[in-house]
C-alpha cells in the first residue's frame, strides 16, 4: 500500500515538473506575444463626389455637444464622440474654423487621390504596447492624431513616430504600411482618411 502511494506521489510530481517546464515556452513564445490586439473602429464616414479646391488639410476641433458639432459640419465635415470628447473633423483649406468649435490642430497638406467618388472616414484605433496592424494599403491617404500613448508607422520610407498631442500626416495612395503601438502605455488615436470610394478600403500588402 505504501509503495503504491509512493509511486502515485512520484507520478504527480513528475507531471507537475513537466507542466512547469513547459510554461515559459507557452508564455513567452512569439505566437503568444503576437496575439496583442490592435483595435480599429469606424466612428464617422461620408461619401462625396467632389473635394474642395487647392491644398487640403484635416482640421480637428472640439465641441461641447455632439448636436453642435453635427450642426457645424459642412459638406466635408464629420462629427463623432470619442474618448469622452466631441470632435469635428473637416477636410478643407488651411486656416478655416467652425462656429462654436475649439481648434485642436490642422494636419496636412493631405496627399490627394483622383477618384469618381471619395470616402471620408474617421477611425478610432489603438492597442496595448506592441500591438500592430498587418501590412496593408489604402486607396488614398490617412492622417493621425494621437490622444494617448505613442504611435508608430512603418513604410518603405522608414519608421515614423508621434506622441500624445501630436499628429502625423499620411502618405499617398497604395503605400504599404504597418501601424503599431510603440510606447509603454496603450495607444489611443484618431485616424482621418480620404480615399477612392470605388475601391476596397484596405488591401493586404507586403513590406519590401
Amino acid at each position: 500500500m505504501r509503495y503504491q502511494l509512493f509511486k502515485s506521489r512520484c507520478a504527480v510530481r513528475f507531471a507537475l515538473a513537466l507542466s512547469v517546464s513547459a510554461m515559459p515556452e507557452l508564455i513567452f513564445s512569439p505566437l503568444a506575444a503576437s496575439a496583442q490586439e490592435f483595435t480599429i473602429k469606424a466612428v464617422a464616414e461620408k461619401k462625396v463626389k467632389q473635394l474642395p479646391a487647392g491644398p487640403l488639410f484635416w482640421r480637428i476641433e472640439t465641441f461641447p455637444a455632439l448636436a453642435q458639432a453635427q450642426a457645424a459640419a459642412g459638406p466635408t465635415g464629420l462629427a463623432a464622440e470619442v474618448s469622452g470628447k466631441v470632435w469635428l473633423f473637416t477636410l478643407g483649406p488651411k486656416g478655416g474654423s467652425s462656429a462654436g468649435g475649439g481648434r485642436v490642430t490642422e494636419i496636412g497638406p493631405v496627399p490627394l487621390v483622383s477618384a469618381p467618388e471619395y470616402l471620408l472616414r474617421i477611425n478610432h484605433a489603438g492597442g496595448p504596447p506592441g500591438a500592430k496592424t498587418p501590412a496593408h494599403t489604402h486607396p488614398g491617404s490617412e492622417a493621425f492624431y494621437v490622444l494617448a500613448g505613442r504611435l508608430g508607422q512603418r513604410t518603405p520610407h522608414g519608421v515614423a513616430h508621434a506622441d500624445a498631442g501630436q499628429s502625423m500626416n499620411g502618405h499617398g495612395a497604395d503605400m504599404p504600411m504597418v501601424v503599431f503601438s510603440a510606447g509603454t502605455t496603450d495607444l489611443d488615436q484618431l485616424v482621418m482618411f480620404v480615399v477612392d470610394a470605388t475601391r476596397p478600403f484596405s488591401s493586404p500588402a507586403k513590406m519590401p
